[in-house]
Parts: structure tokens; sequence; C-alpha cells
């Protein structure tokens, strides 16, 4: 008996005209006119909106939401998110300009990450964020350059907490990291610290992310609100703000569903009930790929099409240094294909024909799409990767071979 194919879920719902998918009302064809040339990637400012609009409705009121720059930098595309969330989570100087200027209030920009330098953390106590502090030694350079300044700077910790986040696609917690400082050491640094050299804002624990399995996303925030009230009671001073990380996934492969908010909100809810320590602090729940994931496309032109020993190849002038991720080498350990369509023959009646695409780049390693199956292609067809909204453009590798540059817009 044959085994039921297994498919991806279904798309994001980018509206269609003229035979062609179409981001903010253009066209792939019009696209390619505004920016002038393919590759380019597209972020559409409705499926963004209602993405963030669905994941308020369906957690509980107390949550608050921040989006993790890191995952999508495109200036365009934070300044939209900026009136659309509650704060944003920075990972370096850069993105936190990138924050500040958008307009998002200081006191709700936050700077994580490891190796954070002297001119990481002087810029940030100037513009007043807060520092989420990786380690005992930045706690202490922190109150230095604030000693130095003359500003108090605004201060959480990162806790590397006991437990990881199962089935997570990156764990970042739990055993040894380099991420935060170990939860068993706080009791005796919280003791320690000096709270008059600082403003101490809370804690910030992060366990992993892209996770599509509901029981682990529970089992965590379980964990997670039970560590907070530990460390709430053991802190000397009151704090304004516990961040419960994110964590929440997108199918990106044959097989994996969205993820149904329900019983995850219910548990959130039951949570915040419990634990009346926690009542008058904010919970902020920071997501990047599942609030901008789903909102992208990244488009290249077919240029080449060729047999080699009864394979089919067709060959475009957009692929890894452009998609890191789609091609299988930023985090996966066997490689498998995001959603793919053929952009411009979506009402294409001729059967489907199995086809490996391709990049530009002399490595086997550029693949776009790897055996599937597809309307028959032609030379200056669009090829569509879909889930491309996060971890695209500024994650991979544009300078690679020294091949063009892609473009970017938010429609």
């Amino acid at each position: 008996m044959n085994k039921p194919k297994i498919t991806h879920d279904s798309p994001p719902p980018f509206e269609q005209r003229d035979n062609e998918y179409t981001v903010g009302g253009s066209t792939l064809t019009e696209i390619e006119m505004l920016v002038g040339r393919t590759p380019f990637y597209a972020y559409d400012r409705k499926l963004l909106e209602n993405k963030v609009s669905a994941l308020k409705e369906a957690l509980p009121d107390k949550i608050s939401l921040h989006y993790a720059i890191k995952a999508n930098p495109y200036p365009s595309l934070v300044n939209f998110m900026k009136p659309l969330v509650k704060g944003f989570d920075v990972a370096s100087k850069k993105e936190m300009l990138l924050a500040i200027q958008s307009g998002m209030p200081a006191n709700e920009i936050s700077f994580a990450g490891p190796g954070k330098t002297e001119d990481d953390i002087r810029a940030s106590i100037i513009a007043g964020i807060t520092l989420h502090t990786e380690s005992p030694t930045e706690i202490s350079r922190s109150i230095t350059l604030g000693k130095e300044l003359n500003i108090k700077p605004n201060i959480a910790i990162r806790v590397n907490p006991a437990f990881e986040l199962k089935a997570s696609g990156m764990k970042m917690a739990g055993g040894a990291k380099p991420f935060g400082i170990d939860q068993e050491l706080l009791p005796e640094l919280l003791k320690s610290l000096d709270y008059k050299a600082i403003n101490f804002r809370g804690f910030h624990i992060f366990a992993g992310s892209q996770n599509l399995n509901i029981d682990a996303i529970i089992e965590m925030h379980q964990k997670t609100f039970a560590l907070a009230n530990e460390l709430v009671e053991m802190t000397p001073v009151s704090i304004d703000y516990i961040n419960i990380g994110g964590g929440l996934g997108i199918p990106y492969f044959p097989g994996e569903k969205r993820l149904d908010l329900t019983e995850i909100s219910n548990n959130l809810t039951q949570l915040i009930s419990d634990f009346s320590l926690l009542k008058d602090i904010e919970i902020i729940m920071e997501l990047g790929r599942y609030l901008v994931g789903e909102a992208g496309i990244y488009v290249s032109k077919v240029v080449d099409i060729k047999e080699s020993r009864d394979t089919k190849y067709a060959v475009c002038d957009g692929g890894l240094h452009h998609h890191l991720a789609n091609s299988g080498n930023f985090g996966q350990v066997i490689r498998k294909n995001y959603p793919v369509a053929v952009g411009n023959k979506l009402n294409c009646t001729m059967p489907n024909e199995k086809v490996n695409v391709v990049g530009p780049l002399c490595t086997p390693l550029d693949i776009l799409a790897d055996k599937v199956e597809l309307p028959p292609i032609e030379i200056n067809d669009y090829i569509v990767v879909f889930q491309s909204g996060a971890y695209g453009a500024s994650a991979s590798p544009q300078n690679f071979l020294s091949q063009p540059s892609l473009s970017e817009i938010l429609l």
C-alpha cells in the first residue's frame, strides 16, 4: 500500500491577480518593475497586521508583545511594526539605533545577547534602553560605565534556566550555555547586587525557539512562571517585568502544522491566575519569526533550464547567498524544502513536473528546491519561496562569490 504523501501546510493567504501572486496588491511582475530587478524579498503589510492582531486576540490581555528585530531588521518593516507591538528586543547596537529611531520608547527596548562590548553598553545606557545582562562581568561593566556617564543603567538579568524547551528548533537554555546567567547562581548574585547603582527592571527567561509542539510550549511556560515566582521572591526590590521569551514556531517543512494557540493561551491564563506574586508585574512575550515569517516571500527568476542525466534543473538568479535558511545551511541537519511555487503560473492546467531548482553559485549547496513537483517551468518564470519573512536577507552571506545584491520592499 502506498503511503500518503506528506505535504506542506497551506501557505499564507497571499492574494492573486493576473495568474500571479500579489504582495500588498502588486503582482510579482509589478514588484520587479518597482524594485528594478530580481531577486527580491517582498513583505505584506496586511499579513503582518493580521498576524499580530490574531495573536493579541488569542493571548491573555496581560501579555505584552515585543518584536525581536533580529528576525527581520528591514527598516521599513521595523517602523511598520512599531505601533503594532508594545516593545522591541535588539541584539546589537545597530539594531538598537534602528529601534530608537523608530520612535519606540526607550523603556520598551531591551538589548539581549552575549559579548556586548563597552561601546554597546555605553550606547545603551545613553539611549536609556534596558540591558539584558548575560554575565556578572556584564553587570559589573554596566555599573562602572554608568558611573562614568553619571547615568544609572537599566538592568535586567537574562536567566539560563535549568530546563529547556523540548522539541525546539533552537535550544537556548538548559545545560551549559553562553546565554544568560545560570539559574543556580542567582540567589547569591541577587543578594550582592548594588541596587542603588542600577535601575533593576526584571528577568528574561528564554528557553528556545521555533517550536510547534503545544505540550512542550505549555510545559515551558509552566516552568518559566514557577521560576519567575522564585526569582521575584528572592529579589529585594520590586521589578517591572518578566520576559518569558517566545518559542512559538511556524511551519516550514512537509508534515508541519501551524500552532493552535487555544491550549497555550488557556494555560497562560491559568498561570497568571495561579501566581499572584506576579499580578502587578508585566509579562512580556518576545517573538520574531512568528510575527513576520509568514508575511514575506523570496522571489527569483529562472535564467536557464537544463537536463543532466535525466534530471531537470531550473537555474535561477538567486540562491543561498540571499536565502541561506532555505538552502538548508542555517540550522537544518537534513535539508528539507520550504514551500515553493511558480509565482506566475497559478492557473496552470498542465501536469506538474519533477525539477531541481538551484541558484547561480558554483557550489552544490546552492539549492532553492530539491526534487519538487511544479508546473512546467520556462525561462523568466518567477520562483517563489514562502515563509521567508524572517531570517532571510540579513541572515544570508550576500557577498558570497560577489553576486549582485537583492532588493527588499514592504507593500
